[in-house]
């Protein structure tokens, strides 16, 4: 579709300078993360370039570092394309564009006010929900707004309804809940082990819940248009919503096994979670089925290879938690450094690499022009995918390596000796990553200072 047909038929419904801000505050939080990501990384190995300052001490820039990702690339990433897929799949502008530059300018403070909140020592003590008590309020009324924004176009819509949009819907009734949970409930009205069943419900929930079912919606939508087919079985893709629907939420609590939750909801999690494997292998099915007979786009189409880069890292994602939940693989690699690989596949193999792949097709459209370097498109793709390989394989091997020391009884001390080489590895591969996201950057800077073309041409799709 050329930009000026394209244009005249979405007129008036997408903000487009609004896309384009949301993602260059999601590049500039997400370089913040990966800086403290290799603050930390370089502590493990007896170099913490910034030592003996409380401020900045490992500990603090861990939560910055996990925080960042979450709410400020993560979430910017995805309100981003939201603006610019949802108008555009119903035909219908958001609520009001005034509440959508309050939404955009009032999340960027909640995100900005967190890290210096967690900077300053006044974290929560849950897992990914150590935002400060008195940011809470304001971050849950945000995910309220954001979702009436959003839920307004779709309720307007007529005729049928996208899959994309049922996962949309999903998310946006899903978020507010899962943040009301987890970071109210543990810290007003429950404590112990309750506290904790919930905490791992709100671990688990906040990607479940939150993260993709934008993300697998996104892929419903962008993937047709770039492979200009349509996805290959309507049937699995309602499979595979309603099997996240039915058993990812119930799935939170085998973070907590061996502990004193009680083991009917530690059974549950683990049934519940090889049941997810399952059902992501018919999601990961249906979209390689949809590029049966032209896998060669995978190759010639750059936001077409992130996508389905994290596909793969999605299933292999899954697969592994199929694997790692069962109680006697818990046994070796709980409280390892299988943990820490595992995340990092996923929220960067997966989620990251879906939005870099939306970043990589729609800057072009965004800015009116081609990109200025295609080779720096590809060191992006290849020093992020390398990179994250070798992170993740290093550290799920090291964990297997430092449950079984354990589970021999060896003194600690033997475990973070034959641990040194795997974490230099680990910085070797971090740096491989933030270089990929610096060729983007660099990018960015020259495509956004190289002369606008002289036509109304669309722009080419990034091809390598």
């Amino acid at each position: 579709m050329s930009t000026s047909k394209e244009t005249k038929t979405h007129a008036g419904l997408v903000d487009e300078t609004l896309v384009k801000l949301y993602f260059f505050m999601a590049l500039l939080f997400l370089t913040a993360s990966m800086l403290a990501g290799l603050l930390m990384s370089f502590q493990l190995i007896n170099h913490n370039p910034l030592p003996s300052i409380p401020l900045l001490s490992p500990g603090r820039w861990r939560m910055l570092h996990t925080n960042a990702v979450a709410y400020g690339f993560l979430a910017n990433g995805f309100l981003g394309a939201l603006h610019w897929a949802i108008p555009r799949l119903t035909l219908q502008p958001v609520f009001h564009r005034a509440l959508s530059w309050l939404i955009f300018i009032a999340w960027q403070l909640v995100v900005a006010a967190t890290a210096v909140g967690l900077l300053m020592g006044e974290a929560q003590a849950l897992e990914w929900g150590e935002t400060p008590v008195w940011i809470d309020p304001v971050a849950q009324l945000g995910v309220i707004l954001v979702a009436i924004n959003f839920m307004t176009p779709i309720a307007r819509m007529k005729g049928p309804m996208y899959v994309t949009l049922w996962y949309f819907m999903a998310a946006f009734i899903w978020t507010p809940l899962v943040y009301a949970m987890g970071n109210f409930l543990p810290q007003y009205f429950v404590s112990g082990s309750s506290a904790g069943a919930i905490g791992g419900l709100f671990i688990h929930d906040l990607v479940g819940l939150f993260v993709t079912p934008l993300g697998w919606g996104l892929m419903y939508y962008f993937v047709p248009i770039l492979t200009k087919k349509p996805i290959w079985s309507h049937g699995l893709s309602l499979v595979g919503f309603w099997g996240l629907a039915f058993f990812y939420p119930l799935q939170g609590i085998h973070h907590f096994l061996y502990t004193p939750i009680p083991m009917f909801l530690q059974y549950g999690a683990v049934v519940s979670t090889i049941a997810v494997e399952l059902v992501v292998a018919t999601v990961v099915i249906n979209f390689f089925g949809s590029i049966w007979g032209n896998a060669g786009i995978v190759r010639t189409n750059m936001p077409v290879r992130w996508f389905y880069t994290g596909m793969v890292h999605y299933f292999l994602t899954c697969l592994q938690c199929a694997f790692q939940v069962t109680l006697t693989f818990q046994k070796i690699i709980h409280f390892s450094d299988w943990v820490v690989g595992h995340a990092h596949l996923v929220m960067f193999g997966v989620f990251t690499m879906w939005i870099m792949g939306i970043m990589t097709y729609l800057f072009p459209r965004i800015i009116g022009r081609d990109w200025a370097s295609h080779r720096l498109c590809e060191y992006h793709y290849w020093m992020s995918t390398v990179g994250i390989f070798v992170m993740a394989s290093d550290l799920i091997l090291l964990g297997l390596f430092q449950g079984w020391s354990w589970a021999a009884l060896e003194p600690w001390d033997a475990s973070v000796e034959f641990s040194y080489p795997f974490w230099v590895l680990r910085v070797v591969a971090g740096i491989s990553m933030f270089g990929g996201l610096c060729a983007f950057l660099l990018n960015i800077f020259l495509t956004l200072r190289a002369p606008a073309p002289a036509t109304s041409a669309s722009p080419a799709l990034a091809k390598a």
